[in-house]
């Protein structure tokens, strides 16, 4: 199997969460699930930027290629890392503020 078209289906899934966890972001009214869509999405955006640049490195192999790449994928493992317990901590408190602000 050609690994390109398994990165290049993970890179539209990512972006179409990505776009679909911003743009509840913007409808939301309450602030904590504001963050918490947000959080949401800065890890689709991490899953994105990681698959980019191994995908990258899978069209061109060359030493550049491969620097790209290494700069993606920690970027990707940055936002990833950063975002993943901000929202498990965020998700815990939306239902009680829902609850709150009924």
């Amino acid at each position: 199997m050609n690994f390109n078209y398994l990165f290049l289906a993970i890179i539209v899934i990512a972006f179409a969460v990505y776009f679909y966890f911003k743009t509840r972001q913007f409808r939301a009214t309450l602030p904590i699930r504001k963050k918490w869509y947000k959080a949401k999405a800065g890890i689709a955006l991490g899953i994105f930027i990681i698959a980019f640049g191994v995908n990258a490195v899978i069209i061109h192999q060359s030493m550049v290629s491969y620097i790209i790449c290494a700069l993606f994928v920690i970027v990707g493992i940055m936002l990833v890392y950063s975002n993943y317990p901000r929202m498990r901590h965020e998700g815990k408190y939306v239902q009680e503020e829902f609850e709150l602000n009924r």
